[in-house]
């Protein structure tokens, strides 16, 4: 997400805001220093409300959206005072409004969220308190620095847009997608960005809109529009969730609520004409790495019957019980997911015992680069962190098992740059991947792509065959990475070694000559 090569890249519905990276031969093998004044984040859970200005010196969003309390500069730091263009006096009035219109956001029916256009996720970032956990998803653009903001402040998100690309999300991930004044135009282009929305939300799942054009008639001429628009453009978005089988299911002051339907009986009593059509079955359901978004609806495959919100056990019970979709990919099985839940307890306790840090507000932000049911992030429940749970695109796609569990994560390719800023993650945790995928690229690539993402100070356990970790030693260690490597207490192979590195606080050259 380059602006200086955006320019070569269609504009066209937003295409050129996307992915884009370089071929190899432009690649940039460095070391990215921190910029100048950087410090140690500010800890969880103070961090949710407050971060150092010069770890992510950036004024547009303080000035441009200044009177909709976004954000503050106070002295050397951001303030984040919970404000939001919808919701001036603050997201928790906010969310309690939303609660009391969806009931199932205060029992554990409703686990995982998408805020598509986040800001600065003070939405995805008050919900933790509320047991829901919030992809945030917004792209870089005249904000610049959304997302980043969100992750230095310990809450989860990643870079993205909905544009021509699928989500790096498999289907029927989320239980409630949320959209204020997020500025998608829903309705176009055959309403693709909304058929996105849905692959991706669970059937019984809910979609809520604020912002544009809900509640019209308050708000049109803050919008600089005219009511007339807002309304036509309202009875667009009804008129196409309704071909799509969405019920309303709460609409009052500035928030509405529709709901997915639960089952395919709607779409057996469609008019075979209808649009938007249902897709047919040349895509899978769950691939979402670079594949085209189409104007049609994705059905998931016959056999998953019980995915749908109030259907799967309530969180936290859905957490360790096996989820319909533990077997439904290559090697999985429900035998399986729970050796692997019991495994990643154990071996968490073991990491514990060789990092004091483990478990402390030292670590917040925390990757696993290479999942399979989440199982880490599962034994990490009850400590201060959440997780990034990585699914190779190369991989058996087991992304909607951890999904299943009130997990959250992503699609990724190793051998690209990940969809973050740099510096946005505390601990990194790699097994296995370079066994599986050392033949697709240099794992120097791979490891410089782990330590731009890494904070200075931040940890690196990887877990690999004894030839990979040697390799990893020898670079980490090029890279002013301090490394150590320990028994294997429970080793998941033959000839797994581990290691754990901690990322140097450095600073250029040209830095240090200008301190005093």
């Amino acid at each position: 997400m380059d602006p200086g090569r955006w320019r070569k890249y269609d504009r066209h519905r937003m295409a050129f805001r996307e992915r884009h990276c370089p071929p190899p031969s432009e690649r940039v093998e460095c070391l990215i220093p921190p910029p100048e004044g950087y410090k140690v984040p500010v800890r969880w859970p103070r961090s949710r409300d407050e971060c150092w200005y010069r770890n992510v010196p950036y004024d547009w969003i303080n000035t441009a959206k200044a009177n909709q309390r976004w954000m503050q500069k106070k002295g050397e730091k951001f303030i984040f005072p919970g404000g939001g263009t919808m919701f001036p006096n603050g997201v928790g009035e906010y969310l309690d409004q939303m609660e009391e219109l969806i009931p199932g956001m205060k029992d554990g029916t409703v686990r995982t969220a998408l805020d598509t256009g986040c800001g600065v996720a003070s939405w995805g970032g008050a919900l933790l308190d509320r047991g829901i956990l919030t992809m945030s998803l917004a792209p870089r653009d005249n904000h610049e620095a959304q997302v980043q903001f969100a992750l230095e402040r310990g809450i989860p998100a990643i870079l993205g847009v909905i544009a021509t690309q699928r989500l790096p999300f498999p289907a029927a991930a989320f239980d409630i997608a949320h959209c204020s004044r997020c500025l998608i135009p829903w309705t176009d282009h055959g309403g693709v960005n909304l058929l996105e929305v849905d692959r991706v939300l669970r059937p019984g799942g809910f979609w809520v809109l604020s912002g544009p054009p809900i509640n019209y008639q308050t708000h049109w001429k803050g919008w600089e529009s005219t009511e007339e628009k807002q309304k036509a453009d309202l009875e667009k978005i009804q008129d196409l969730l309704e071909r799509m089988c969405y019920k309303q299911y709460a609409m009052k002051g500035d928030i509405a609520v529709w709901q997915k339907p639960i089952d395919d009986t709607c779409f057996n009593e469609r008019a075979e004409e209808t649009v938007p059509p249902l897709c047919d079955d040349s895509i899978n359901p769950d691939a979402a790495w670079y594949v085209p978004m189409r104007p049609c609806i994705v059905k998931l495959p016959a056999p998953l019957t019980h995915i749908g919100v109030g259907q799967t056990p309530k969180w936290p019970e859905r957490l360790k019980e096996a989820p319909e979709r533990s077997h439904s990919f290559s090697g999985g099985s429900e035998g399986a997911f729970k050796k692997d839940t019991r495994v990643w307890e154990g071996i968490l306790r073991h990491y514990k015992s060789l990092l004091s840090d483990l478990g402390t507000s030292k670590i917040r932000n925390v990757m696993d680069m290479n999942t399979r049911y989440g199982g880490l992030a599962a034994a990490f429940i009850d400590d201060p962190v959440w997780v990034m749970n990585v699914v190779s695109s190369y991989a058996a796609n087991s992304l909607g098992a951890v999904f299943d569990r009130g997990l959250i994560g992503t699609v990724s390719d190793w051998c690209e740059a990940f969809s973050t800023y740099p510096r946005t993650y505390d601990l990194l945790h790699v097994e296995g991947l370079f066994t599986a995928e050392s033949h697709r690229c240099e794992m120097k690539v791979v490891l410089l792509e782990m330590d731009r993402i890494l904070r200075p100070e931040g940890y690196v356990i990887l877990r690999d065959a004894a030839n990979f970790v040697d390799n990893a030693q020898a670079i980490g260690e090029a890279m002013r990475w301090k490394c150590q490597k320990y028994e294997v207490e429970k080793p998941l192979t033959d000839s797994e070694q581990l290691l754990l590195c901690q990322k140097s606080f450095w600073r250029s050259p040209e830095d240090q000559l200008q301190e005093p």
